[in-house]
This record gives C-alpha cells, structure tokens and sequence, in this order.
C-alpha cells in the first residue's frame, strides 16, 4: 500500500530515484567534496604549494651498510686502542670512566631490544662506551696470556667470515623457525648471565661465567661461553637478512644505521665470549 501510494505521487514519465542515489546538487555519499580528499587517497606529507618540491628519500645500499658498520669498527678500536694506552694513567678517573661505560652500553643495548636505533650519535656513543671496556679489559688479559687479544680478534672475524659464506650460498636461511629459535636462545643466555652477574656481585656465583682472569674453571662456564659463542655466530644470519630484506625493499637510508648496529653488537658479544674461552682453555 505504502509502495503504491508512493508511486501515485511520482509523475508519469519521471523516473523515480533508487535509494541511495545522489539528488541534483548533491554529492555521492563517499566522493571527495569540495577541497577534501576522497577515501584511500594517498595523503601527501608535504604542501603541495607551487614551486615547493618534497625531499627525495634516498634508499639505503649495501655500501651503506658496509661503510656505516667499517667506521663504527673503526671508532671502536680507535677508542679501544686509547684506553689500552691512556686509561691506566688516570688513576682515580679509569673506576668512573668504566663504570658510565658499562652505563651506558647497558642502557643502548636494553633500548635497541624494543626499539630499533637509526640515531648515529646513540649508535656513536655505544661504540664509544664499548671501545673504553674493550680496550681495558683485553689487556688485563693480554698482561695474563701474551698473545690472546689478537687471537680472539683473529677468531671474531673469522667466525663472521664464514657465517658470511654459509649465508651467501644459502647452507643458512633465516627462516621464522630459525628466527625464533636463535633470538629466543639469545634472550635466555643474556638473562641467565645477568642472574649470575647479580648473583656474583653478592658473593654467590652460580658459576655460569668466571670473572676472574686466572682462576680455576670447571666444565659450566666452558659450556655456557661455548653456547654463546654458537648463538653469537648465528644472530649474524639474521643481520645479514636483515640488510638483504632492507636494500630489496628500498629502505630508508637511515635503516643503514640500525643493520650496522647489529654488526657492531654482534662482533663486539662474539669477540667477549671468545676471549673468555680462550682464557679459559689457557688456565
């Protein structure tokens, strides 16, 4: 009835409007009025204004990644290479110096695990901190066992050589299992050695890592640096799948700083254990 009564209405030869569709002057529901942009338009960051140009986004390259990760290696034992020589004659000052080294290494490493770091003064300032506990470190070792510096620099960048091969031919792939499993593994060996460096710094060692230089060891701490050394060599996988991953998809160019961090870390974990285990095969 209601139907009919509106047909009635509607004079004969006039087409009646199907609902939904637009009235004359009107707009189709979901079209762009007038200085709007429609729906799924993409939206320019930038003014459109005439003679306003927006800026170019470079997309990061291999070189990138190389030259970035060659000068943070380089700072690094820039640093290291100072401290080695400068830091014991500072007599008072070394004690505080290390210790916002450690600071410092501990705060950037603890924010790059929820957040990726593409700062280069953040990522400079990592190497910086790193540089000062490496140089320090390695030669309170080298005083103990001539020698073992250079080899475990030797092995740091041999292990990453050959990660390097294993990846290029595809006998590594970084597949999601693969993933999961080495940061998952990554994750508990850095918590297990927190647990025994707080343990440790109040008089129970768990006996997971010995700290001293030419104490006795017993199996425990040989096993877990040597799991560290194998989990350390395999994050190299994920990093090199990383800058493959990022230079394919045109990745910023700052992305570059964020893969040679990863490096930068990875080296430096690696380059630790091994000289722990040297030192612990050589007492």
């Amino acid at each position: 009835m209601l139907r009919t009564a509106v047909r009635d209405r509607v004079p004969a030869g006039q087409a009646q409007p199907q609902y939904g569709a637009p009235r004359y002057g009107q707009p189709q529901y979901g079209a762009p009025q007038y200085g709007q942009r429609g729906y799924g338009q993409p939206q320019t960051p930038y003014p459109t204004t005439p003679g306003m140009v927006a800026p170019e986004v470079r997309p990061m390259t291999l070189d990138d990644v190389v030259i970035r990760t060659i000068g943070l290696l380089v700072l690094t034992g820039a640093v290291g290479a100072l401290s080695w020589v400068a830091l014991p004659m500072t007599g008072a000052l070394a004690g505080p110096l290390l210790a916002v080294a450690v600071l410092a290494t501990f705060g950037v490493a603890l924010f790059s695990w929820f957040r990726p770091i593409t700062n280069p003064a953040v990522i400079a300032v990592y190497a910086v901190a790193q540089g000062l506990l490496l140089g320090t470190v390695s030669r309170v070792f080298e005083q103990f066992y001539s020698g073992i510096v250079l080899q475990a620099v030797v092995g740091t960048f041999g292990i990453f050589a050959v990660m390097a091969v294993l990846y290029k031919f595809r006998v590594l792939r970084a597949t999601p299992m693969f993933a999961k499993v080495v940061i998952g593994s990554l994750a508990g060996l850095l918590v297990l050695g927190l647990f025994n460096g707080i343990m440790a710094a109040f008089g129970h060692n768990p006996g997971l890592v010995e700290y001293s230089v030419n104490g006795r060891v017993g199996w425990l701490p040989i096993v877990f640096t040597l799991a560290c050394i194998v989990i350390g060599a395999l994050t190299f996988v994920l990093d090199f799948a990383a800058v493959e991953e990022g230079v394919r998809a045109g990745a910023p160019q700052k992305y570059a700083w964020y893969c040679a961090f990863g490096l930068l870390a990875g080296l430096i974990f690696l380059y630790w254990q091994i000289l722990r285990m040297l030192s612990y095969l050589r007492r």
